[in-house]
């Protein structure tokens, strides 16, 4: 029931699934009724299992409040069925703030991780950037970009890359440059276990090549993103397909303790079926328990760094 076109583009991006992926079982999860009717107009009945949820929040509620009053919000029902084990990933292009509180609220938060963050993997023109936060955190402080960073790591590393280099995203690269915040947090990134290569500009996460990995805080890292997809979508059919939003897939919840894809409320039924296809994916790569394991390496190397540091 999410999304500037829902329900409809949502049930049209299923049955492009259903078309392309026949390895992924989609389920709807939203009002019976509503479920029957769009795939009845579609010649679609029965295609698909549909769970049951008979609220929903829309983009101008509180989200935080809205999911803790609306048990049977379809975003709720959704993350329970991936905390019972009756689905692999969520899915949602509805309100952002709010698939992230029911994925908090239903499934938590892996160990070492204060708030998730999303991560999107931006396909750059000389490499993949993980750039994160990308709209879930809008105040971040030195601490939590230190987080993101190990996050940002252990998730390229279940990426296939080896040592990921970490930048800080800032307005110059010089060592010094930004505000108090990107200070601090330069220095504390400087003592993480990581591969840290200092500061880099936006061009840097367009570009690609400097840093596997750019942290920010949820604001910058939103601007920066929705730029470079209106860049993007001014070049028009120039764009190759490896730098299609449409084909881009959405973001990862990264920090629940399990798979949560989060799409753009404008996403077309293409875009919503890259959603679905990111989230299988994450599924079949075993994306989650690689995570945490790199996660909590990360993070126990980094408190026994900080004893030996405490202990001199």
């Amino acid at each position: 029931m999410g999304g500037d076109s829902a329900p409809d583009t949502v049930v049209d991006g299923a049955l492009l699934v259903a078309d392309e992926r026949p390895d992924v079982q989609v389920l709807l999860v939203g009002p019976e009724g509503v479920a029957a009717e769009l795939l009845d107009r579609r010649n679609a009945a029965g295609r698909f299992p549909v769970v049951n949820a008979t609220q929903h929040i829309a983009m101008d509620e509180d989200p935080a409040r809205a999911v803790r009053a609306k048990r049977d919000a379809s975003v709720r029902v959704a993350a329970r069925l991936v905390r019972d084990g009756a689905a692999d990933a969520t899915v949602s292009v509805g309100s952002t703030g709010a698939a992230m509180a029911a994925a908090l609220f239903t499934l938590g938060r892996l160990p070492g991780v204060t708030r998730p963050a999303i991560a999107v993997v931006v396909p750059a023109l000389n490499g993949p950037v993980v750039l994160l936060d990308a709209g879930a955190n809008p105040d971040a402080g030195p601490d939590l970009l230190a987080q993101f960073a190990l996050a940002g790591v252990a998730y390229a590393t279940t990426r296939g890359i080896d040592q990921p280099r970490v930048g800080l995203l800032s307005n110059g690269a010089e060592p010094g440059k930004g505000d108090e915040t990107r200070k601090a947090a330069y220095a504390l990134l400087e003592t993480l276990p990581i591969d840290f290569v200092g500061n880099v500009e936006g061009h840097d996460v367009a570009l690609g090549g400097r840093a596997d990995v750019v942290v920010t805080d949820g604001f910058t890292g939103n601007v920066l993103l929705k730029g470079i997809e209106g860049a993007l979508a001014m070049s028009g059919a120039a764009v190759p397909d490896r730098l299609d939003p449409e084909r881009l897939g959405g973001a990862l919840l990264l920090g629940v303790d399990g798979i949560a894809v989060l799409g753009h409320g404008s996403s077309s039924a293409r875009a919503v079926a890259s959603c679905v296809g990111l989230a299988a994916d994450a599924v079949a790569d075993g994306l989650l328990p690689r995570l945490r394991e790199a996660l909590d390496g990360l993070v126990r190397r980094r408190r026994q760094a900080a004893g030996l540091a405490v202990n001199g």
